[in-house]
């Protein structure tokens, strides 16, 4: 009898065992402890920016072109971090940008109040800072694994990704709510600069590959468009993900600060957030080998309609909850398998892979051209939070998820 238990429990362990192709080489993990680090900074800066700038200016215009120059700039420095990439590596690219953000929180910490002033240079700042930083991730990310095991990869990206946001956001909100003022904000942004020295520091554990393909082919990627269609469904894939993602990087945290009305309780309830993608990814992790990709984008765009038909009742406390519950766990499903998938596409492009770096820069012009729109429409509609357009532009852009069903292939 035990030893039929013994057998029954020693099966069950082998077949929930990583088999040694889906395993990750040193590399990869090497990559996800640095995303770790710049994770924890950028979920501490991160979260509170948009709200440092509401508290400066209670304007949701001023928080509405903030991120359209920052979306506007990030493509703009994909393609520079491109070329960098091209003609150095894309480690140069990756460094240049945890580099590049750190002093762009350094510059918040001197600047303080200023920088209700001058957004507009801080936002071309953080576009172009973050745009090398994820050109170089991106690339990065693509290089250290493999098809086999890309899924298992990305899933753990964003367990780490998430992890590293359960910690920032309390930290953060623990920070800003027992300093007066807006004096927690400060030291927010700078434990989130040494963070980001930290990171920089790691990175260089992953040394430089020289390549002899120099070339860069960006201008050349309109013939590739016009020879590829499911290549161009792929990128149109991001440009409606783009459309969501826009207004959801920016106004949920200021909804939970109008709802609960403590900085504190925000990073709190980020921290819940985070808990729930965590779980979401490690469930990815351990049963994904090969995603059915239609269906998972059926389940995330579905749930996160769900959650948001709440905000048409009302825009209380209980209805952002349900909505931010519903995109937590919904939202990374699907932009983990569109990721995935789309690094599948890459393989079939001309060149056997010396494309990458291009398809990349085209994949981030196409995500922030939806960012943007979607930013521009919801300050048309909505001039401030209480506006009975803001939950209707919301609820359009989650439905238009589903477009994402039709996009893509098995």
């Amino acid at each position: 009898m035990r030893t039929g238990i013994v057998l029954k429990w020693n099966n069950l362990r082998a077949s929930r065992a990583v088999t040694p192709e889906r395993r990750l080489g040193k590399e990869a993990v090497t990559a996800l402890i640095i995303h770790g680090c710049f994770q924890f900074g950028a979920s501490m800066s991160g979260l509170f920016l948009n709200l440092y700038l509401w508290r400066l200016t209670q304007n949701l215009h001023v928080n509405g072109v903030y991120n359209i120059i920052v979306f506007f700039f990030t493509p703009v420095a994909f393609a520079l971090g491109g070329w960098i990439a091209k003609r150095k590596d894309r480690m140069v690219t990756y460094r240049l940008g945890i580099v590049t953000i750190a002093l762009f929180y350094l510059l918040v910490v001197i600047a303080q109040e200023k920088v209700a002033e001058w957004y507009y240079l801080f936002a071309v700042f953080n576009g172009m800072a973050a745009g090398l930083y994820w050109t170089g991730y991106l690339v990065l990310m693509y290089d250290v694994s493999t098809e086999l095991n890309r899924v298992r990869f990305l899933a753990i990206n964003m367990v780490v990704f998430n992890s590293a946001g359960l910690v920032g956001p309390a930290l953060a909100g623990f920070i800003i709510g027992i300093n007066d003022g807006l004096s927690g904000y400060i030291i927010t942004f700078m434990v989130a600069f040494v963070m980001f020295v930290v990171a920089s520091v790691i990175s260089f554990r992953i040394p430089t590959v020289v390549s002899h393909h120099k070339a860069y082919y960006l201008k050349l990627m309109g013939l590739v468009m016009r020879r590829n269609a499911l290549w161009v469904k792929g990128l149109a894939a991001f440009f409606i993900l783009g459309l969501f993602q826009g207004i959801m990087l920016f106004l949920p945290n200021i909804l939970l600060f109008q709802t609960v009305g403590r900085e504190d309780l925000v990073g709190y309830l980020g921290v819940f957030f985070s808990s729930l993608t965590v779980i979401t990814g490690y469930i990815i992790s351990r049963r994904a080998k090969k995603e059915p990709v239609r269906k998972f984008v059926l389940y995330s765009s579905s749930g996160i309609v769900l959650g948001a038909v709440f905000m048409l009742y009302d825009v209380t406390t209980w209805t952002v909850l349900v909505f931010m519950i519903a995109f937590s766990i919904c939202n990374p499903l699907a932009v983990n398998t569109l990721t995935s998938y789309y690094y599948g596409l890459i393989g079939t492009l001309p060149l056997k892979g010396q494309l990458k770096v291009e398809s990349v820069v085209m994949r981030e012009v196409f995500l922030n051209a939806g960012r943007v729109l979607s930013i521009i429409v919801l300050l048309f509609f909505s001039q401030d939070l209480s506006s009975i357009w803001l939950p209707v532009v919301l609820i359009s852009a989650a439905v238009l998820q589903f477009v994402l069903f039709w996009l893509i292939r098995e």
